[in-house]
Protein backbone atom coordinates (compact mmCIF):
# COMPACT_ATOMS: atom_id res chain seq x y z
CA UNK A 1 0.00 0.00 0.00
CA UNK A 2 1.43 3.84 -0.91
CA UNK A 3 0.24 6.21 0.92
CA UNK A 4 1.69 10.22 -0.17
CA UNK A 5 2.18 12.81 2.63
CA UNK A 6 2.10 15.88 1.43
CA UNK A 7 3.52 18.21 4.55
CA UNK A 8 6.63 18.98 5.94
CA UNK A 9 6.04 20.41 9.17
CA UNK A 10 6.69 18.26 11.79
CA UNK A 11 3.06 18.00 13.83
CA UNK A 12 1.02 17.94 10.77
CA UNK A 13 3.45 15.43 9.03
CA UNK A 14 2.78 13.20 12.12
CA UNK A 15 -0.69 13.60 11.99
CA UNK A 16 -0.62 12.76 8.15
CA UNK A 17 1.45 9.74 8.49
CA UNK A 18 -0.98 8.27 11.64
CA UNK A 19 -4.03 8.90 9.31
CA UNK A 20 -2.43 7.37 6.01
CA UNK A 21 -1.90 4.35 8.65
CA UNK A 22 -4.80 4.46 10.39
CA UNK A 23 -3.01 4.67 13.40
CA UNK A 24 -5.35 3.03 16.58
CA UNK A 25 -7.14 5.91 18.10
CA UNK A 26 -4.54 6.01 21.40
CA UNK A 27 -1.81 6.82 19.36
CA UNK A 28 0.21 9.75 20.75
CA UNK A 29 0.87 12.23 18.43
CA UNK A 30 4.33 13.06 19.03
CA UNK A 31 8.34 11.11 17.70
CA UNK A 32 8.32 7.90 20.53
CA UNK A 33 4.51 7.13 19.66
CA UNK A 34 4.99 7.48 15.65
CA UNK A 35 7.96 4.97 15.83
CA UNK A 36 6.37 2.66 18.06
CA UNK A 37 3.20 2.52 15.90
CA UNK A 38 5.52 2.43 12.39
CA UNK A 39 7.12 -0.46 14.18
CA UNK A 40 3.98 -2.71 15.07
CA UNK A 41 1.19 -1.70 12.46
CA UNK A 42 -0.78 -4.94 13.67
CA UNK A 43 -3.64 -3.31 13.41
CA UNK A 44 -3.14 -3.74 9.43
CA UNK A 45 -2.84 -7.07 7.00
CA UNK A 46 0.58 -8.13 6.45
CA UNK A 47 2.63 -6.29 3.84
CA UNK A 48 4.63 -3.59 2.81
CA UNK A 49 3.76 0.26 3.67
CA UNK A 50 5.06 3.00 1.52
CA UNK A 51 5.51 6.29 2.73
CA UNK A 52 6.25 8.97 -0.29
CA UNK A 53 7.23 11.90 1.55
CA UNK A 54 8.66 15.60 0.44
CA UNK A 55 12.02 15.80 0.33
CA UNK A 56 11.90 18.64 2.91
CA UNK A 57 10.42 16.62 5.66
CA UNK A 58 10.78 17.05 9.15
CA UNK A 59 14.34 16.12 9.68
CA UNK A 60 13.19 14.65 13.00
CA UNK A 61 10.48 12.86 11.43
CA UNK A 62 12.54 11.54 9.09
CA UNK A 63 15.33 9.94 11.48
CA UNK A 64 11.56 8.25 12.62
CA UNK A 65 11.00 7.12 9.68
CA UNK A 66 14.67 5.71 8.32
CA UNK A 67 14.39 4.14 11.72
CA UNK A 68 11.54 2.66 11.53
CA UNK A 69 12.26 1.31 8.30
CA UNK A 70 15.13 -0.03 8.91
CA UNK A 71 13.62 -2.11 11.95
CA UNK A 72 10.90 -3.48 10.40
CA UNK A 73 13.09 -4.41 7.10
CA UNK A 74 14.59 -6.60 9.28
CA UNK A 75 12.22 -8.09 10.43
CA UNK A 76 8.41 -8.65 11.04
CA UNK A 77 5.69 -9.33 8.38
CA UNK A 78 4.63 -5.61 8.13
CA UNK A 79 7.79 -3.38 6.70
CA UNK A 80 7.58 -0.02 6.36
CA UNK A 81 9.65 1.69 3.08
CA UNK A 82 9.54 5.35 2.74
CA UNK A 83 10.31 7.34 -0.65
CA UNK A 84 11.50 11.07 -0.33
CA UNK A 85 10.87 13.12 -3.63
CA UNK A 86 11.90 15.97 -4.61
CA UNK A 87 8.75 18.23 -4.37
Amino acid sequence: MKRHILVSEKSAAISAIAAALDFPEWFGQNLDALYDSLTDLSWLPAGEYVLVVPANLDPSVSQVLRDAAKLTAESGDRKVRVIRTER
